[in-house]
């Protein structure tokens, strides 16, 4: 490959091979992407900042601590292990926060649903009335849009609750669980008190007690998990479908020469539905061929692109750590983006372009973008302005590369619905052959990866760990831009069993799913809660999610998303390993992560650096949960015979059998 602007060292980092192709096409050789910055700083990360011992939390410092060093506490005196839990207590607050944002926005467009208002409408009747049980709302003869209202209403209601009430999700988690939260006092209430709070506990002079700290950290992140996350993928599944398997394509490959191309960026599902149904309008269609295209195509990048590619099959573009590249193509002609993940470079990347940034969302301007604002009252009116805005582009189109397309199929929308319905049919959807399957050995555990995209490692880094894993019979869930970067490598599609474990492989083989199991976005993390209760509650793997074999890990993380995630799941009783943690400057409190949330959790931290190292941890925290269950042991393979059958289903001709696969 030709090397572009002295950045020699990007092809250590780049590994997807269309992301090379692009970056050394002739449209591309003057862009400065993220890959040319991390060659060119010319320094290391601030050790004080990356050990998560800097304050700036007043104004007499700001102050860096070296621990164990009585002249370098804080000028109030706060130490290393205070401040680094401080630190990491914000970032879990401020993840949290943007997930509760990208929430209210769904219920906000929920109700207008409910109203009647807008293009959308109640595809899932069945999933909104098993909400309503949650929230308690009645359902026998009322209209569907009566139901949804007052779901929607009794929804907006939860980020605002003052009292100890806990937030009404919660009462789906294990009863051992509810009970652990409610010693420890960490029951979630409002999403929006729980975040206020931790930002109060951390201001100067509060909270000084890194234990006590924590507690906080873990309310304020399962009101995330258990509260906005879960929301936010129950309202979207109700309004836009709950996701079925369908197949696709994820590679920048997918942007067409002959049609306005249109990437949609960034995680609010509310406008992305109505770019996709504002694109096949006819009126939008004719402007596109008066401008010379053939059609609209429409792209996704981020999390947005999950949405739409699990829902519509809309192909995927780019992850996050693509962005840049995809508009180095000079095949596109807006990038389209609302909130989260958009980096401050691509109006800079696109001014050399004839693309055009059009950010939609009054909290997240650019400079250099084109602001046209997004209205979920007037959402289709607002989707035909974003996308006539783009397709008057087309005809500034220069010269362009757009990569062979690579044909990376992927089979996508594995919900918790799916997976239920996939292992025991329509009426009698059960886990138990996954729990059984997992008894016997035949699946060793389950492994998820979830979170980022980042440059501080090669872009291959989530498939060399996802191929351990399935290697070892170990079932891989997949969320966000860690399932896209799956999805590149050949790993998200039933023919990948071929890179499996032989019991893993003739599981994938008999039902025909793939190894790595693609469940959506960043948000959707919640599916996997779900998941995992009910794995819990068919019995037979423990009393608790902490019992589980099973470990998460978001091994390229970037995004302050990722730890209120890995947060929620710990305090949930998830074992989880990410590539490290800005904690290491403060021994004490970094231990206590790593060790001591043991304890009151069931669950802890995990830190590993090497994506091999963490793909045989992951490996090895499977097994020991298996040999604390007693089922360590691989169990013979049972053949059914028709009685046998007969005792399982209940005499039912016909009726599934739920015996090993």
């Amino acid at each position: 490959m030709a090397m572009r602007n002295g950045c020699e060292g990007c092809s250590d980092i780049i590994k997807c091979g269309s992301s090379k192709d692009v970056l050394a096409a002739k449209p591309a050789q003057n862009v400065i992407t993220a890959y040319d910055r991390v060659q060119r700083r010319g320094m290391s990360a601030c050790l004080f900042g990356s050990g998560g011992t800097c304050c700036r939390n007043c104004n007499m410092g700001p102050c860096q601590i070296i621990d164990g060093i009585e002249d370098m506490l804080g000028i109030c005196g706060v130490s290393a292990d205070t401040v680094a839990a401080r630190n990491f207590a914000r970032i879990v607050a401020a993840g949290s926060a943007s997930h509760t944002d990208h929430a209210r926005e769904m219920v906000k467009g929920f109700i207008e649903t409910a109203k009647g208002h807008g293009p959308h409408q109640i595809k899932d009747v069945e999933k909104l009335k098993s909400l309503a049980a949650v929230f308690d709302v009645a359902t026998e003869d009322r209209e569907i849009n009566e139901i949804a209202l007052e779901v929607g209403e009794k929804a907006l209601a939860e980020f605002g609750k003052q009292d100890d009430e806990p937030l009404s999700m919660t009462k789906r988690a294990t009863a051992k669980r509810q009970a652990l939260w409610k010693k420890l006092n960490i029951f979630p209430r409002g999403v929006d008190r729980e975040v206020v709070e931790m930002m109060h506990r951390t201001h100067m002079g509060v909270d000084q007690d890194y234990e006590n700290i924590m507690l906080q950290a873990s309310r304020c992140a399962l009101s995330d998990g258990w509260g906005s996350s879960m929301l936010s993928t129950e309202l979207t599944d109700i309004m836009f479908g709950t996701p079925v398997p369908r197949r696709s394509i994820v590679d920048l490959g997918v942007l067409k020469p002959d049609q306005v191309n249109i990437a949609v960026h960034g995680h609010e599902p509310l406008l992305a539905e109505s770019l996709c149904i504002a694109a096949q309008d006819p009126e939008m269609v004719e402007l596109a061929k008066k401008q010379g295209a053939k059609g609209i195509n429409l792209a996704g990048v981020c999390c947005t692109g999950n949405e739409i590619l699990m829902r519509r099959g809309i192909p995927v573009a780019a992850g996050f750590v693509q962005q840049e590249i995809a508009i180095a193509t000079g095949a596109l002609e807006a990038m389209v983006v609302d909130v989260q993940c958009t980096m401050e470079s691509l109006a800079q990347v696109a001014n050399g372009f004839h693309t055009d940034i059009i950010t939609t969302n009054y909290r997240a301007k650019m400079p250099g973008g084109v602001h046209i604002q997004f209205d979920e009252h007037e959402a289709l009116n607002s989707a035909k302005q974003i996308l006539t805005h783009a397709i008057k582009n087309f005809k500034k189109r220069g010269e362009c590369f757009i990569p062979e397309e690579k044909k990376l199929d992927v089979v996508v929308g594995f919900s918790h619905e799916t997976i239920n319905y996939m292992l025991g049919g329509r009426f009698r959807a059960s886990y138990r052959p996954l729990n059984d399957n997992i008894i016997n050995g035949r699946i060793r555990g389950i492994g998820v990866m979830v979170g980022c995209d980042n440059f501080r490692l090669a872009d291959d880094t989530h498939e060399l760990i996802a191929r351990h894993l399935i290697k070892n019979n170990v079932l891989v869930l997949a969320t966000g831009c860690a399932a896209t970067s799956l999805g590149r490598a050949g790993l998200v599609n039933p023919e990948a069993a071929r890179f499996c474990g032989d019991s893993l492989a003739e599981i994938c083989e008999t039902v025909g799913m793939p190894p790595v199991l693609h469940m959506g976005s960043c948000v959707d993390n919640s599916r996997i809660l779900v998941a995992a209760t009910q794995i819990v509650k068919e019995g037979g793997l423990g009393e608790d999610i902490t019992d589980l074999p099973a470990i998460g890990t978001a091994p390229l993380w970037m995004s302050e998303k990722a730890v209120a995630i890995g947060q929620y799941f710990v305090a949930s009783g998830a074992q989880v390993v990410f590539q490290d943690l800005p904690v290491s400057g403060a021994k004490k409190f970094n231990k206590y992560l790593l060790e001591g949330l043991m304890g009151p959790l069931g669950a802890h931290w995990n830190v590993e650096s090497d994506p091999q190292k963490l793909a045989e941890l992951m490996v090895a925290k499977i097994d020991a949960k298996r040999e604390a269950l007693g089922i360590n042991k691989k169990s013979e393979r049972v053949l059914f015979d028709m009685a046998m059958r007969r005792d399982l289903t209940g005499g039912v001709p016909g009726a599934g059998c739920h015996g090993p696969a």
